[in-house]
């Protein structure tokens, strides 16, 4: 009898690490996660905490890049903590978080500030890990019918909004500062082109014009003179 309880005991330990085994072997869970301290629709001055898992067995994460979900505009996030020597840059659907490549191994995590959240019940917010040797991973994938993909993007569910709560007006759009690149191309455009000699052309328009005239006045000065000869 006590060996048919020990053989039911070790059957069930296998089964158990059986199952173990299989839940590893299955679909990865997301390898960025995304934390909020005030995980609600509306609320202000959210903290999100960002946690990029380290893939890479020969390089260290040198930025990451994530795609703002709807209703949360570039303008609106700003950076709190990051590893040293990275920065946060605004792109035109979200931002790059980067700088110094990390050591191997090393998993990325940094926070960053939203002014407020959508008036929704989940986000998700697609992020794009770039390493020091180029390799790149994309945590960007929907679930759909139910399915857990490969590569899924972060998702964060936000509880209903508290009474009262209210969209805010809309950070204002950042001026854009004129590149390098920029300013030559204005600078082409402009009244100061330059021949070939490096004299600025609207020099030596001027110059032609008041040739014109010095030529006409003495054309009108030699004319009127030789009239006045004939009549003597």
């Amino acid at each position: 009898m006590s060996l048919s309880l020990n053989g039911r005991r070790v059957a069930l330990t296998g089964a158990a690490a059986l199952t173990a085994v299989l839940a590893l072997a299955g679909p990865a869970s997301a390898h960025t996660e995304v934390e909020a301290d005030k995980a609600q629709a509306l609320a202000e001055n959210v903290t999100l905490t960002v946690v990029c898992e380290a893939e890479s067995a020969s390089a260290g994460f040198r930025e990451v890049r994530v795609v703002l979900p709807e209703g949360i505009a570039p303008a609106d996030v700003t950076l709190v903590e990051a590893p040293k020597g990275w920065q946060l840059k605004a792109t035109d659907d979200g931002y790059v978080v980067g700088g110094t490549p990390l050591k191997t191994g090393v998993d990325a995590e940094y926070k960053v500030k939203i002014r407020q959240l959508p008036d929704v019940e989940e986000m998700a917010f697609k992020t794009i890990d770039t390493y020091s040797d180029g390799k790149v991973s994309r945590w960007i994938e929907l679930p759909k019918g139910g399915e857990e993909p490969e590569q899924p993007a972060p998702l964060l569910k936000l509880k209903a909004a508290a009474p009262g709560a209210k969209p805010i007006a809309p950070s204002p759009t950042p001026s854009v500062t004129a590149t390098p690149s920029e300013s030559v191309a204005t600078a082409a455009a402009a009244d100061t082109k330059k021949d070939d000699d490096g004299t600025p052309m609207s020099l030596v328009v001027g110059g032609v014009a008041a040739a014109v005239l010095v030529l006409g006045a003495g054309g009108w000065w030699l004319t009127k003179r030789r009239a006045s000869a004939t009549g003597s």
